[in-house]
């Protein structure tokens, strides 16, 4: 699917951030964008950007956790372009704090958004790529899948998941013509880290004896943002997978993504928790 242009593909988490940049690029490219996520404020206003006559651009609100929203979001894409070539999974958010004191449905809801979902659009979308043997799956991972880290242990675990639901998916739809790939942002200047923030609401005065912890790993993430890239770095990366004839199994960015996956896997264990500063 080297040709971009005419081909239809839905971004999911796309009122903001990467989603949004993703959303451009891809536009800008030739293609027809389904834009998706909750705020449908946010959605129309970049659908009118992309393409003011409405023509190349369909915006749905969803809640992609709900199987009719789920179902709408697909069939309406369907009626509209006829097709769908390529699904960009971004949706997500991030809860923050250690695993003895954060709520257990508050640990679902953020694996309902982060997998579930993302699985469940995926099996929606499979069935006409593999008959047309074409076809896109690209989901947003994160650095945090291979490097996990205190405190952030279950956000970290949901984009693990990822890594191993790419390397099945890959191997499952290889034989039909449908690619998978990967991607691995670092630190991206977006909403995220706020949204963050407001999804672990109440989690700080709850800390107890992991308190001194957090402030360091706090520290760490202020350290972090100096090295936070634009959204577009990501949604370059989103673009070449799609080009690609071959996409690369997985795709990082920016540079210091890069060198903290190489750091991981020639490091000790030890010595990679002092170089994230993330070792008391």
């Amino acid at each position: 699917m080297p040709e971009l242009a005419g081909q239809v593909v839905i971004v999911t988490g796309a009122s903001s951030g990467i989603g949004a940049a993703t959303a451009r690029r891809l536009g800008a490219a030739g293609m027809r964008v389904v834009v998706t996520a909750r705020r449908a404020d946010r959605l129309e206003a970049l659908a009118r950007e992309l393409d003011p006559t409405g023509e190349r651009v369909l915006s749905i609100a969803a809640d992609l956790t709900d199987e009719h929203d789920r179902h709408r979001l697909v069939g309406d894409a369907v009626v509209r372009f006829g097709r769908i070539d390529a699904l960009v999974n971004n949706a997500g958010f991030a809860v923050r704090g250690p695993l003895e004191r954060v709520p257990i449905d508050l640990i679902r809801r953020n694996y309902e958004t982060n997998v579930f979902s993302l699985l469940a659009l995926t099996q929606l979308v499979l069935p006409a790529m593999r008959e047309r043997r074409s076809g896109r799956i690209v989901l947003i991972g994160s650095v945090a899948g291979r490097i996990a880290r205190p405190l952030s242990s279950i956000y970290d675990s949901t984009k693990h998941a990822l890594e191993a639901l790419a390397d099945g998916l890959r191997g499952e739809l290889a034989p039909f013509g449908v690619r998978v790939a990967l991607i691995r942002p670092g630190y991206i200047a977006t909403e995220f880290s706020a949204a963050a923030d407001q999804a672990s609401q109440g989690l700080e005065e709850q800390l107890g004896p992991y308190a001194p912890f957090a402030e360091a790993s706090h520290r760490s993430l202020q350290n972090l943002k100096r090295y936070a890239a634009d959204p577009d770095v990501i949604a370059r990366l989103v673009e070449k997978a799609l080009r690609a004839r071959r996409p690369a199994m997985r795709y990082s960015a920016p540079f210091h993504a890069k060198v903290l996956l190489f750091a991981n896997g020639l490091l000790p264990r030890r010595m990679m928790a002092w170089f994230l500063r993330l070792k008391r």
